[in-house]
């Protein structure tokens, strides 16, 4: 089976892959090239580029997020280990099927468990997955002292350990470097002609729409800059790369915020849905930027 993102992730690219294939610079589709994905998330880009692109010669892929990376890094190297662990999980979760008190009670336990930042990079990376697929919405939300503080979700029994595609994922990131840490980190590891696709935390839309508390340091608008000039130094480097943001122009006409920083580039609006809010009838279709050089 081709392997597919192992985790339910808030801001997911899954949806905008057609138009990110439309953006693809039309060289690499058959020439050698180096993939580099700065804020990899659940890697739903990465996964489709590397089952489609067989000329990829090398992969990297980073975040900020340890607990994320480790989770690649155990997928990677010890996956029959993640499995057992998840299985284990899994069988007790499901056992309290129809017991919301002690269900609530075993969620809450396991937060607190990861919450103590295991040295078991196994139960670590464990316990990340189980708490994905069991707290509201698949979203990871941490407070300023690192503590993952997302209450559960209202599954009856979702699927905690997918054997099949956790051993598919272990599979495609033989290909793949694994990297922790600021994203323009990456730049040493990348190779000419390298594409880089950016998929940095969003620019919330309005006060109360910020998902962006993904680590404990918030990405400010002063660190939508930052990443502008680092886009702008592999432009001078000859790299190409592929961008997503939100589009708060289309929420507000006057915000002006990414046609100006980026009015050198190719901006391009794009439609997407958003999934995640609490009020269903705040969901819906809206556009988002696909900005390119």
């Amino acid at each position: 089976m081709q392997a597919k993102p192992f985790l339910k992730w808030a801001g997911g690219k899954t949806q905008l892959i057609n138009d990110i294939q439309k953006a693809l610079p039309k060289e690499f589709i058959t020439q050698k090239f180096t993939y580099v994905e700065p804020f990899v998330g659940s890697g739903a880009v990465m996964f489709w580029m590397l089952n489609e692109f067989k000329n990829i010669d090398k992969a990297v892929i980073n975040d900020i997020n340890s607990d994320l990376t480790n989770a690649y890094k155990v997928i990677a190297t010890k996956t029959n280990e993640l499995i057992s662990v998840l299985r284990h999980f899994q069988g007790e979760f499901h056992a309290f099927e129809n017991d919301q008190e002690n269900k609530k009670l075993y969620y809450y336990d396991k937060r607190e468990l990861f919450n103590t930042r295991s040295t078991d990079t196994v139960i670590q990376a464990a316990l990340f997955i189980f708490l994905n697929r069991t707290c509201f919405n698949g979203l990871y939300r941490v407070n300023k002292n690192n503590g993952f503080n997302v209450p559960m979700g209202s599954y009856k029994k979702p699927t905690i350990c997918d054997d099949k595609n956790l051993l598919a994922v272990s599979e495609v990131l033989q290909r793949v470097e694994i990297l922790t840490g600021d994203y323009q980190e990456t730049l040493k590891q990348t190779e000419k002609p390298s594409l880089f696709y950016f998929d940095p935390p969003y620019k919330p839309l309005s006060n109360t729409s910020s998902f962006n508390s993904y680590a404990k340091d918030e990405f400010d608008d002063n660190e939508q800059i930052r990443l502008r000039d680092f886009c702008k130094k592999l432009d001078k480097l000859n790299h190409k790369w592929i961008l997503s943001n939100s589009d708060v122009k289309g929420k507000d006409i006057t915000d002006t915020f990414f046609d100006d920083i980026y009015e050198e580039f190719n901006i391009n609006r794009v439609f997407a849905t958003r999934m995640i809010n609490a009020n269903a009838e705040k969901r819906g279709k809206l556009t988002e930027l696909l900005i390119t050089n």
